[in-house]
C-alpha cells in the first residue's frame, strides 16, 4: 500500500497584541497608540475562508468498474440484489440515458477526470490522460484540491490493471497531483482460497481452476469481505469519513471499486442467493448477429468464448454476486456517512466507467459501442434536492463541471463537459441533443436514434421502436436521409470537440 501522508493546515488563533502608548500621568489625556491591523486583517481573512470552506458541501464519488446499469434493481433488474444502490437512487437523481465517453477503462476515466473527450485528448489505452492533456490542466479532483478541498483517492479512480495492479497493491496509472492522500487496496484476486472455475475458453469445463486474467474466471471465495481489495477499500473509506468529520476543509473523496471487473471474485455468501437454474439469460434472437459487423468491436461473442449454456449462466451468476458484494460495501460507506453526521452536507455520486454485455446479442464484456456497453448507471444525490428520474441525455464528462457548479466553484473554461445541474431541479430540462461514446468505433446517441460508425460499416437503430437494437437499418433505403443527417451531426460534433486548447 502506498500512502501520501495526511496533512492539515493549522492556522494560529492567537491575536497579535495591540500596542498602545500611554501619556505621562501629569498629562490630561490618554491616547491609544496605532493599532497594527495587518495581523487582524489576516486573521479575519482566514476566519472568513474557514467559514466559506466549511459551508461548501463535501463530495463522495463512488465508481464501480465494468458495471452495467442492467444489473441494478433501480434500473429494472429483477434478480440481482442491490438494495443499497437502489435506496440511493430513491434519494437522488437517477439518470436513465447517461453515456461513457469510451467503452475502455483507461480512456473513459481519463475523460471524466480531465474533462476532455478521447477524440480531443487522444488519451487511449493504459493511460491517466495527464501526458496527453499536459501538466497545466487540472483534473476534476485537482481542481477541488486547489479550491480549498481535501482530495483523497482510494483504489481505482484513474486506470489500474485488474488484476495485476490489485495483486501488487500498486498505483497503476495514477495522477499524484490530484490528491492530498491516496491509498491502494491490495487483494489476492484469483489466488484466494475457494471454489475456482474458468467459464470461458474452457469447452466442457475440462480445465480446472482459473486461466488468463481476461477470461471469465470465477472464485466463490472463503473468508469475509476484508480479504478482498474492495472490502479493504470500503473499510478505508469508513476510516477516512470518521477522520474527516471534524476537519476544517470539505473533502473530495473518490472511492473506486474494481468489481465486477473480471476476475469475478467475491465471498461465497454473495453467490449463495443466486441459483444457477434460476438465472435468466437475455433472449437469443435467431439471426441477431447477422446484421452486426464482425469487427474488433463485436467479437467477444458466446461462440468465440466457447461458452455452453451453463457456463453462460454461471458467468451471469458470478457477475451478480460481484455486484451484490459492491452493493453491500456501498451501503457500509453510506451508513458511515450518515453516522458521522455528514450525510446532509455531502453530494454523493455513484457510477461506472462504462457498461457491459451480459449475453445481449450473444456478446460479452465491454469494447462494443452498443447500448449495453456505452450506457452507464449514474446517480447524483444532492442534499436538499428532491428525488428525480431524468431521461435527458447526459455524459460522464459532465460530472466535472456539474459538481463544480454545485459546490460553488468556477467551472474551468477549457473542459468540454456541460453543466447539467439544472436537471436536478427540473428532470425534463435538456442540455444535450446527442451523446458521444467511442470504442472500436463511435456511437452518436440521440433521443430517437443510435448511429454506430465503424468507418466503412456501421449500424443504425430506431431506439423508440427497437430499444434492444435487434434490427440494423443502416442499409435500409427508407432511412438514407436520417443516416445522412446523423453522419453530418456526428461530424459536426467531432469538429466542435476538435476546437480545444490542447496542443495537437
Amino acid at each position: 500500500m502506498t500512502t501520501n501522508v495526511f496533512t492539515e493546515e493549522h492556522h494560529s488563533n492567537n491575536l497579535s497584541q495591540i500596542e498602545s502608548k500611554n501619556t505621562k500621568p501629569s498629562e490630561k489625556i490618554w491616547e491609544p497608540g496605532r493599532m497594527n491591523f495587518r495581523p487582524l486583517a489576516l486573521l479575519l481573512l482566514l476566519f472568513v475562508y474557514s467559514l466559506s470552506a466549511r459551508d461548501k458541501p463535501n463530495v463522495l464519488f463512488i465508481i464501480s468498474d465494468d458495471l452495467t446499469a442492467t444489473a441494478l434493481g433501480c434500473y429494472g433488474n429483477k434478480i440481482c440484489k442491490t438494495p443499497n444502490i437502489d435506496r440511493l437512487a430513491t434519494e437522488g437523481a437517477r439518470f436513465t440515458r447517461a453515456y461513457c465517453q469510451a467503452t475502455f477503462c483507461g480512456p473513459s476515466r481519463a475523460s471524466l477526470m480531465f474533462g476532455y473527450y478521447p477524440y480531443a485528448s487522444k488519451a487511449t489505452g493504459y493511460t491517466i490522460g495527464r501526458k496527453e492533456v499536459g501538466a497545466d490542466k487540472d483534473s476534476w479532483a485537482q481542481h477541488f484540491k486547489k479550491n480549498g478541498y481535501h482530495s483523497a483517492r482510494i483504489s481505482k479512480i484513474f486506470h489500474m490493471g485488474v488484476p495485476p495492479d490489485i495483486t501488487k497493491g500498486s498505483d497503476g496509472a495514477d495522477d499524484p497531483e490530484s490528491w492530498n492522500e491516496a491509498y491502494n487496496s491490495k487483494g489476492p484476486e484469483t489466488k484466494v482460497p475457494g471454489l475456482a472455475k474458468q467459464l470461458s475458453n474452457n469447452p466442457g469445463g475440462l480445465k480446472k481452476g482459473t486461466g488468463s486474467s481476461q477470461s471469465f474466471n470465477v472464485v466463490e471465495a472463503d473468508g469475509d469481505d476484508l480479504v478482498h481489495s474492495d472490502g479493504k477499500t470500503a473499510q478505508k473509506a469508513v476510516e477516512l469519513l470518521h477522520k474527516y468529520k471534524n476537519m476544517e476543509k470539505p473533502f473530495f473523496l473518490a472511492v473506486g471499486f474494481v468489481r465486477p471487473h473480471v476476475p469475478l471474485v467475491a465471498p461465497k455468501k454473495y453467490f449463495d442467493p443466486y441459483q444457477l437454474k434460476k438465472i435468466v439469460l437475455p433472449p437469443k434472437i435467431p439471426g441477431d448477429q447477422d446484421d452486426i459487423p464482425q469487427n474488433p468491436a463485436n467479437r467477444r461473442t458466446t461462440a468465440n468464448y466457447q461458452m455452453d449454456l451453463n457456463q453462460q449462466k454461471g458467468t451471469l451468476r458470478a457477475y451478480y454476486a460481484s455486484v451484490s458484494f459492491i452493493d453491500t460495501l456501498v451501503g457500509k460507506i453510506l451508513s458511515t456517512l450518515e453516522a458521522t453526521g455528514q450525510r446532509d452536507n455531502t453530494i454523493v455520486i455513484f457510477t461506472s466507467d462504462h457498461g457491459y454485455h451480459l449475453g445481449e446479442h450473444d456478446m460479452w464484456q465491454k469494447v462494443s459501442i452498443h447500448e449495453e456497453s456505452a450506457k452507464v448507471p449514474l446517480i447524483i444525490c444532492v442534499p436538499d434536492k428532491k428525488p428525480a428520474v431524468c431521461h435527458s441525455l447526459t455524459e460522464l464528462i459532465d460530472l466535472y463541471p456539474t459538481v463544480s457548479k454545485l459546490c460553488g466553484l468556477k467551472i474551468p473554461g477549457n473542459i468540454q463537459g456541460k453543466d447539467i445541474s439544472t436537471m436536478l431541479d427540473d428532470p425534463t430540462f435538456k442540455v444535450r441533443k446527442a451523446a458521444l461514446s467511442s470504442g472500436k468505433g463511435r456511437l452518436l446517441r440521440t433521443e430517437k436514434w443510435a448511429y454506430l460508425d465503424y468507418g466503412r460499416t456501421g449500424e443504425l437503430y430506431d431506439m423508440e421502436r427497437d430499444p434492444k437494437q435487434y434490427t440494423n437499418l443502416i442499409n435500409d433505403s427508407e432511412h438514407a436521409t436520417v443516416l445522412k443527417q446523423l453522419k453530418d451531426q456526428l461530424q459536426s460534433k467531432l469538429n466542435a470537440i476538435d476546437k480545444n486548447d490542447l496542443d495537437r
